[in-house]
């Protein structure tokens, strides 16, 4: 079982914390020493101050066919963490009789005016968000955010509300989707998609698990996030760590882990 400490990376509008991550960006060195290159999530925090850009990722197919060999795509999702009382989120483009044309969001990007388009929500702590790769996105001030994802850096920025940065309207434009979209809501326990499963466990004492061996491959690690809460984990390889909020800690294929105290834990695992 290893402790993973967080890698920040600093935003215009507030930081990241790549908390678990062999990604070339910026990887855990001790993670990739123990299973490889392979492992194919990435995990972050987000703390957003001000509002980020809007932006939109591509699909497995996409992000090969735009980037070439070796890419792959961006589905993504976030657990609350914190918010301020009017914090929101870009969750999609607002509903319409019929899908928007390329020509009339790029129309609506150059004149500033693409916010007419997007579907704003008020969340809170506690909420979870899916955000399947095609969708249109951005998070808002106020917010602070767990966000599970493919292991993939590929952001299309379509909108960045006057900053100047660089944008990816037309790449952009050629990955959005307008598939319904799974209500925002408080997190219910349990969660999972093609690329990764979260389970939500309540500690108040004791608890232990045995990490499934699978083949024991990069893809067979098991993530442990601690959302709240102090005490220790330890596990039966001898590793023994104190915790507390946010402490993220990875477990190998076989490996049984124990947690004494009260928390509230993240079980994450790739699919």
């Amino acid at each position: 079982m290893l402790k993973l400490n967080p890698l920040k990376s600093e935003k215009v509008w507030g930081y990241e914390n790549w908390i678990a991550s062999v990604h070339p960006v910026m990887s855990h060195e001790e993670l990739v020493s123990q299973c490889g290159k392979d492992y194919p999530l990435l995990i972050k925090v987000i703390q957003a101050r001000d509002t980020l850009s809007v932006q939109v990722h591509p699909d497995d197919e996409a992000a090969v066919r735009i980037e070439g060999e070796g890419n792959r795509g961006k589905t993504e999702c976030w657990y609350v963490l914190d918010a301020a009382p009017d914090a929101k989120l870009v969750f999609g483009l607002k509903k319409s009789d019929k899908p928007y044309s390329k020509e009339e969001l790029s129309d609506a990007i150059k004149n500033s005016t693409l916010e007419n388009y997007l579907n704003f929500v008020n969340v809170k702590k506690g909420d979870f968000v899916f955000i399947p790769s095609g969708t249109v996105h951005a998070i808002g001030g106020g917010l602070r955010l767990m966000e599970v994802q493919q292991s993939c850096d590929l952001t299309y920025r379509l909108y960045d509300w006057g900053r100047p940065r660089e944008v990816h309207i037309e790449k952009g434009l050629s990955v959005i989707k307008e598939d319904d979209l799974k209500p925002i809501a408080p997190f219910d326990k349990f969660f999972e998609c093609k690329y990764f499963s979260l389970e939500e466990v309540k500690v108040s004492g004791g608890y232990s698990a045995l990490c499934s061996k699978g083949q024991g491959l990069a893809c067979d690690w098991q993530m442990i996030f601690i959302i709240d809460g102090t005490g220790t984990i330890k596990s039966d390889s001898g590793e023994k760590y104190d915790f507390e909020k946010e402490n993220i800690f990875a477990v190998k294929p076989g490996e049984k882990f124990t947690i004494e105290g009260k928390a509230q834990i993240m079980k994450i695992k790739c699919k």
